[in-house]
């Protein structure tokens, strides 16, 4: 249960991240009052994932989903750069987080 707790809260962390970019500098209230909720949900998550999870793992597997989402959802939904070079840098994120929760 605690893994699944913990890519939820990568998902949080993805929103967040979104919401930041999309608040303008936090002068639009509704991303700005997203950012505050995803956030919120984003570090609670991890912090109920971590009663049961090492940390070093579990803030890996947090970061690892963050960066992983957040890099993907902005070149399908904000016109981030897409290339090869980022596409196998993602992937080789990816890789480590399974590598992480298949060996913890």
């Amino acid at each position: 249960m605690a893994w699944i707790v913990l890519v939820l809260a990568g998902l949080f962390e993805v929103a967040m991240a979104l919401s930041l970019k999309l608040s303008s500098g936090f002068s639009h209230l509704g991303w700005t009052l997203s950012f505050l909720v995803t956030a919120v949900l984003s570090f609670g998550l991890l912090s109920y994932a971590l009663k049961t999870l090492e940390v070093g793992t579990a803030y890996a597997v947090w970061t690892g989903v963050g960066a992983a989402g957040t890099a993907l959802l902005g070149m399908i939904a904000m016109g981030d750069e897409v290339s090869p070079a980022r596409l196998v840098s993602i992937a080789l994120i990816l890789a480590g987080v399974i590598g992480l929760k298949t060996l913890a």
